[in-house]
């Protein structure tokens, strides 16, 4: 019923206030694997529903880097207002404690201003930190550990952390992937500095009341369409030019080996210019990975049992049915 009289022209004049203070803010929340059109669908959403767009994306918040990140054009942009796209240069460690405070600061003057705020992107990480509030390690932060976590990764292997990890926090080994060294140092290193498993936070996390009224959408689609999908976007983000973006990058100063140059295709064609990989590899490796991270995402958002899902059929434009489907969901809500 918020959402519905927000959809409607904004929240009412009378007994605003009050309004405000007695209810969470509603906050859509429109999630699903990369190159399946969550973008599009969300900015014709913020046409039909007065909403404001906030990216939940982990690579668009970096300035310079447009082509690989599929951020959203100018154009795509005019008369929707969109938040968290280009926040920091690309090599700022940008945390996602810093995502979590900017954008809940986004999301309340979005809502003060009499808006929907319409949260999208593929970063799960960041989504769960917004929407529920997620408590960081806060104040206890020991950059010798780190160090120490990291060394011996480079020297040991990711396995021989990840077995560590299995040791200390068995439940939180499930849900991170072997490869995922970032997230194996955090969890260790939340261990070690608390002692206690990252995963008995995340269990009080999932618990924990929402600060916002949620109405969260994932959009889904056929595997085989959607790898078609991945596969066309990585060739025509090659046409768009990102090679000659990801070569400025690098002749700006921007090293390789920067958190945020290693993000999907930003890595692969890094690796091609250096002189580690030949043309077809760089290629087929940014599509294979993409494919990847694709499959990885739904595992994500497939658990999270808020959000309600709906497929989007070949050849779908972004005028689908899906966007009158989700418009009648949220002003019923």
């Amino acid at each position: 019923m918020i959402l519905k009289s927000i959809s409607k022209g904004g929240v009412k004049v009378t007994g605003q206030a009050a309004f405000r203070q007695e209810y969470p803010i509603p906050l859509l929340v429109i999630v699903g694997p990369t190159a399946v059109g969550k973008t599009e669908i969300a900015i014709e959403l913020a046409h039909r529903l007065r909403g404001e767009v906030i990216s939940a994306d982990s690579v668009q918040v970096y300035r310079y880097m447009d082509i690989g990140t599929a951020k959203p054009t100018l154009e795509e942009r005019r008369g929707v207002p969109h938040h968290m796209i280009d926040i920091v240069d690309p090599d700022i460690d940008f945390t996602v404690y810093d995502y979590q405070q900017m954008a809940k600061n986004c999301i309340r003057e979005v809502h003060n201003r009499g808006k929907l705020p319409i949260l999208t992107g593929g970063t799960g990480l960041y989504i769960k930190a917004v929407v529920d509030d997620y408590t960081f390690c806060s104040g206890k932060v020991n950059p010798s550990l780190r160090r120490y976590l990291q060394e011996e990764m480079e020297l040991k292997g990711k396995d021989t952390l990840f077995r560590l990890l299995r040791e200390v926090d068995p439940l939180a080994a499930e849900r991170v992937h072997p490869n995922d060294s970032r997230r194996i140092i955090r969890a260790l290193e939340f261990f070690y500095l608390t002692g206690e498993p990252i995963s008995v936070q995340w269990e009080r996390t999932r618990k924990k009341q929402s600060n916002y009224q949620l109405f969260m959408v994932g959009i889904a689609m056929e595997r085989t369409y959607l790898y078609e999908r991945i596969n066309r976007r990585v060739e025509l983000m090659l046409e768009k030019g990102l090679l000659k973006e990801v070569k400025g990058l690098l002749e700006r100063g921007f090293r390789s080996d920067l958190k945020s140059m290693q993000s999907l295709g930003y890595f692969h064609l890094a690796s091609f210019l250096e002189g580690n990989w030949d043309w077809e590899t760089a290629v087929n490796t940014f599509k294979k990975d993409t494919r990847r991270y694709a499959k990885r995402q739904l595992t994500w958002f497939r658990a999270d049992q808020r959000i309600r899902w709906l497929e989007r059929k070949p050849g779908n434009t972004k005028k689908t049915p899906v966007l009158d489907i989700i418009c009648s969901m949220v002003e019923g809500y």
